[in-house]
């Protein structure tokens, strides 16, 4: 899975929260964006963000005169934050569930921002939609838990655990999909073998 390091602009143009938004839209123009993150004022402080919407909707829409008007007062702080680590299908559901076009990467310190257009230029999602690499992986892992049993009994504690990494593939696939998983891999194989469950082992498993 792609991650969002994998795909973020790493040049962040800052601004602070006292400068007034026709400095901001001089800078965006400047540099070709409709994106600041804006500075903390200290360690313990949240980034803040204004984008080119919140200019038109704040300011333009009403007429106000941006020589008067100062980032603060129409910027969103604290704002959405992303991890790079994250893969970049997870963090197109939080921006789009969240109706914003851009957030920053922070991890500890501020290391980038990742946009909409940034996804749909640079995502892997037409070569490699996560709905089919996940179905591929549940598959191998299902191969690799057949292999397992077979081997080492259905009964073993490897072979639980075989079956209990298929279970948590299959639920996060049922998540992308926005589908309740009806049964798991695992509770199908405790119905086909029983009497590897017995006394409870399944209960005892399953709780960990």
């Amino acid at each position: 899975m792609m991650k969002v390091a994998d795909i973020m602009t790493t040049e962040v143009i800052q601004i602070r929260n006292s400068v007034k938004v026709a400095e901001a839209v001089r800078l965006m123009r400047q540099q070709g964006i409709h994106t600041l993150i804006v500075e903390r004022n200290h360690d313990q402080d949240a980034y803040g963000i204004v984008t080119a919407f919140d200019i038109v909707a704040k300011v333009t829409a009403f007429g106000r005169d941006p020589q008067r008007v100062r980032v603060y007062e129409i910027m969103t702080k604290p704002c959405l934050v992303l991890n790079p680590e994250l893969g970049v299908e997870y963090a197109a559901r939080l921006l789009t569930s969240t109706g914003i076009h851009s957030a920053p990467i922070i991890q500890k310190s501020l290391l980038g921002i990742l946009s909409i257009s940034d996804i749909l230029d640079q995502g892997d999602f037409l070569d490699k939609p996560l709905e089919v690499e996940l179905a591929k992986k549940i598959q191998h892992l299902i191969a690799d838990a057949n292999s397992v049993c077979q081997q080492m009994g259905p009964d073993s504690k490897v072979c639980k655990r075989a079956w209990q990494a298929v279970d948590v593939v299959q639920a996060e696939a049922a998540l992308q999909r926005s589908e309740k998983l009806e049964k798991t891999a695992f509770e199908a194989f405790y119905e086909e073998y029983p009497e590897a469950f017995k006394d409870g082992e399944y209960d005892t498993w399953c709780s960990g």
